[in-house]
């Protein structure tokens, strides 16, 4: 697995959930990790414990993105992570929630390519990593805004694979499916409350939707990133790396 010895790294979103896994992981393979968030309550603890650094930041803000990318400066590796869902029907689908939900999952993490790439094409080496879902190569009901977003985020990791294909610099999405985070609790709470059902019930729905019946771990989600990291995986380009138990499958 990937030893990242001297490589410095950022992770969006990295205060919790798949973040907060990736960051870890990264740094037990040896980068110097710097988190970014909303929240400095949660960065801070994972910033302790991995010995790195953290930039507070809301990426729906374009002001905001850009301080942060000019605090955090050049790095080798760059995980988009930071997300959000929101489910409506069609007609509850407001043009608010699209704009935010298109520009956190969308649009800020072709603008911190965009201002991040540059540096590592000049050094011959860097690794980007966008943590899509497998929304992105699918389709879910009462979710137009995220699928449209996440699809276009993985239209961004294939259109740049080839511009950056001879550089030295590599990109891939990571697709999982239902994670063990916050965000599928807070799916689960809302399945539950919507459809008055125990809460174990909600959650056994959506583990059903995968065929290992099992949601998926952050740890898993980060194991890929790293592996994406490593001299041996430079021929992994372009990806859409799925991580749902075969959920698209069925």
């Amino acid at each position: 697995m990937a030893a990242l010895d001297g490589k410095r790294a950022l992770v969006t979103g990295g205060g919790r959930g798949i973040g907060e896994a990736i960051a870890r992981a990264l740094a037990a393979a040896g980068a110097r990790v710097v988190v970014c968030g909303r929240s400095e309550t949660g960065l801070v603890g994972v910033a302790t414990a991995i010995g790195g650094s953290l930039v507070v930041a809301d990426l729906t803000d374009r002001a905001s993105t850009d301080r942060m990318v000019a605090e955090v400066g050049v790095v080798d590796i760059l995980v988009n992570n930071a997300g959000a869902a929101e489910s409506a029907p069609l007609d509850r689908t407001s043009d608010a929630m699209w704009d935010r939900i298109v520009e956190l999952d969308a649009t800020a993490p072709f603008r911190i390519i965009r201002a991040l790439a540059p540096a590592m094409i000049a050094a011959g080496w860097g690794r980007i990593i966008n943590v899509a879902s497998n929304a992105g190569v699918s389709g879910y009901g009462y979710t137009t805004a995220y699928c449209a977003a996440k699809h276009a985020l993985v239209g961004v990791t294939r259109a740049l694979a080839v511009d950056l294909a001879r550089t030295g610099v590599t990109i891939n999405a990571l697709c999982p499916g239902w994670v063990d985070t916050a965000m599928a609790h807070e799916a689960i709470d809302r399945i539950a409350r919507v459809t008055k059902r125990t809460a174990d019930d909600a959650r056994a729905q959506l583990a059903a939707m995968s065929p290992q019946r099992r949601l998926i771990t952050a740890d898993e989600v980060a194991y890929a990133a790293v592996m994406l990291c490593d001299h041996a995986a430079r021929g992994i380009h372009g990806q859409t790396i799925v991580i749902d138990g075969g959920a698209i499958l069925k």
